[in-house]
């Protein structure tokens, strides 16, 4: 399919007017809420992002905490989720975690992350006759949506080499200047391989795709800016947080529970999510899965080379899976997202305080109680208990 630059933006303005109010959505939630047994309902996107809320379902992992589960719902751009979840078509969803910070600030959804989905799984991919960020001077990128940290990440890289960020668009670009278009991840592929950009910074395995189509290379994973970032987080109901305090937890256990096992079975999770797996939950061939899912330390090698990977000292897994959602990073976020530029109003973000955002917008009982029950954060590869400090180098 052809990219179309009016569907891209349409969707975005849909997302803009879903989590600004502009949009009544039914609020439905309220009564499916009142039942105890109602099943678990995933909305996802066909990303890496979403694999434990799949690899969960697929392992019957909510069936072994006691609950129903219903066959996730694939939708394909952010506002289609967002528009489900606000409407309780779907109970559980993954979202950018930039997005929640929107949802529940400046769209006062009541909604709270419950867990981190992933760890890195991003990257910043561009045309093979790119060969250093500063070509991308007078030329256009494509991102997922405005609050993502795809959007934080790349302004860091652009700013490092002395690019100024456009936002609005305009005829003609200076050579310092690189425009930033929202696009949905699907679109971006074609959209590099027809020349109308020059790269796209967004979730795998449109990275690894793109590399295996020989359409693109890439020029810098997000995790090599911001060590071990989350990307995308479980958001739940805050009606279910407090109503169903039980529900809940099993479905946070069900979902980290999918973590620690797609930890050791990276090969096996590929299989399961390729597009001729048996519920077909991505469009994806299994080579490119592997690819991000599976280390290659031959590739990994080559990365380092190319300057795709420049922190040696860094977790350079192109993917992880921990599930626990450090304060640190929700207060960098909102830190970041001050200095990030976007199309439409963020005043909601001046007065908003990282502390208090860290302790709000995350509900960590139920993940915690989970991790500790599986042994705690060392049988995630983490150690240092439940405090980090965040690595952030451009």
């Amino acid at each position: 399919m052809p990219f179309n630059a009016d569907i891209s933006r349409r969707e975005f303005l849909k997302l803009s007017a879903l989590l600004t109010g502009a949009i009544t959505v039914p609020q439905i939630a309220n009564a499916a809420g009142k039942e105890a047994d109602e099943a678990v309902k995933i909305g996802y996107l066909p990303i890496t992002d979403g694999s434990p809320l799949l690899i969960a379902h697929a392992n019957g992992l909510f069936e072994a905490e006691g609950l129903k589960a219903d066959k996730p719902t694939l939708f394909r751009s952010w506002s289609q989720v967002v528009e489900a979840f606000m409407a309780g078509q779907v109970n559980v969803v993954h979202l950018l975690s930039p997005i929640t910070v929107w949802a529940r600030y400046g769209s006062k959804f009541p909604a709270r992350v419950t867990a981190w989905n992933h760890m890195a799984g991003s990257a910043l991919t561009v045309a093979p006759e790119i060969n250093s960020v500063k070509e991308l001077g007078g030329k256009k990128v494509a991102i997922p949506f405005w609050y993502s940290i795809h959007n934080v990440v790349l302004q860091m890289i652009l700013r490092k080499e002395g690019l100024k960020v456009v936002t609005t668009p305009k005829e003609k670009l200076a050579a310092d200047e690189t425009a930033l278009i929202v696009m949905s991840p699907a679109d971006m592929g074609p959209a590099l391989a027809q020349k109308s950009i020059a790269g796209f910074i967004v979730a795998e395995p449109f990275n690894a795709a793109a590399e295996l189509k020989g359409i693109g290379k890439i020029a810098r994973f997000t995790s090599d800016v911001w060590n071990n970032h989350a990307c995308c987080v479980v958001f739940q109901r805050q009606k279910d947080l407090d109503e169903r305090p039980e529900w809940s937890q099993k479905v946070v256990n069900a979902v980290v529970k999918a973590q620690l096992w797609m930890r050791d079975h990276r090969d096996e999770t590929a299989a399961i999510l390729a597009e001729d797996g048996a519920n077909k939950y991505t469009p994806f061939p299994k080579a490119a899965l592997q690819r991000v899912l599976s280390p290659n330390a031959e590739l990994s090698k080559l990365y380092a080379q190319s300057g795709a990977n420049t922190h040696a000292n860094w977790n350079n897994t192109r993917i992880d899976f921990q599930p626990y959602p450090f304060p640190s990073y929700t207060k960098a976020l909102i830190k970041a997202l001050r200095e990030t530029k976007v199309e439409g109003s963020n005043e909601f973000l001046k007065t908003l305080d990282p502390d208090f955002a860290a302790a709000d917008l995350v509900d960590a009982r139920f993940v915690r109680k989970a991790v500790e029950l599986l042994g705690g954060l060392k049988a995630f590869g983490v150690s240092g208990g439940w405090e980090r400090e965040e690595l952030i180098e451009a």
